[in-house]
């Protein structure tokens, strides 16, 4: 039998809200929380400590809600302790305790054989050839809003990224509005947090990865950068962009062309116009 808490003050609870809140229990623990039913039943299985659902949730569950609840320790709760529990302003009735991925600096490399899954053939017609995946990189500094993160990351795996790398003091990955915001990508996208951006673009370079700065210094369009091969994109905080000690480390300054009177570009913005540009040029080499 599931437990059953109707009461705010449980213990329990006042943890589940003090990991919603405290970036440093988040870390101590390794745990953090995901709300909804999308994020809950997208969460890969491995991950999933406790489950907590209303009976209103439970009794209307789809055949993934079921499974879930079915597969992971669960406990059921009263709609005012959802309500004190969860986050958002309108709770969906359910939230999972989950365990934080962790990666090496090495799984950002992605230099693995990959399928092309848009020309493969189907097994009964014979296997398409293998191809290697060059390091496609974006580097994050000090980047702070929630909603910025969480959509580079979303934006980062859809444009085939290898792996995101961000300083230490970028807004913390689990953060409640992050996670929502990336929309499980979070539990795909390969990410690694360095207290020394500048010595990650030297190990970078030593790997034969080229760096480029978004900066509104930049002389070469990036759309004029030959993209095939291993790459980082550098993108900087909403305010003050790159620093100037980061800037001076990337092997170049780029710039995004702007008409009108707009001087620079949301990061999440930036960042997907530069992924996806080097995702076109990937796509044009294997024609």
């Amino acid at each position: 039998m599931p437990d059953i808490i109707t009461s705010p003050a449980n213990p329990r609870i006042r943890k589940l809200v003090e990991l919603q809140k405290k970036a440093k229990l988040r870390r101590e623990t390794g745990l953090f929380i995901i709300e909804g039913s999308r994020l809950c039943t997208d969460t890969p299985g491995q991950y999933i400590r406790e489950v907590y659902v209303t009976e209103n949730r439970m009794r209307n569950a789809s055949e993934r809600e079921q499974r879930l609840l079915r597969e992971h320790p669960l406990t059921i709760v009263s709609e005012e302790v959802m309500s004190k529990a969860a986050d958002t302003s309108t709770p969906q009735g359910i939230l999972c305790v989950a365990g934080m991925p962790v990666y090496s600096r090495e799984a950002l490399l992605g230099r693995r054989q990959v399928r092309d899954t848009e020309t493969d053939l189907p097994e009964e017609k014979g296997d398409a050839p293998d191809r290697k995946k060059e390091p496609l990189l974006l580097v994050l500094e000090d980047i702070q809003d929630p909603g910025n993160l969480g959509t580079i990351f979303r934006t980062a795996e859809a444009a085939g990224a290898t792996g995101i790398l961000m300083s230490r003091g970028t807004v913390d990955l689990f953060h409640p509005k992050v996670v929502r915001a990336t929309m499980s990508a979070i539990f795909r996208m390969p990410f690694y947090v360095s207290g020394d951006l500048c010595a990650e673009l030297q190990i970078l370079r030593q790997s034969g990865i080229r760096s480029y700065a978004a900066h509104l210094g930049g002389k070469r369009a990036y759309d004029a950068l030959p993209l095939t091969g291993g790459c980082a994109f550098l993108i900087g905080n909403e305010g003050n962009g790159l620093s100037e000690a980061l800037t001076a480390q990337a092997d170049e300054k780029i710039i995004i062309p702007m008409e009108g009177g707009a001087e620079s570009l949301n990061a999440a913005m930036a960042a997907g116009i530069l992924l996806f540009e080097a995702a076109r040029q990937r796509r044009m080499q294997r024609v």
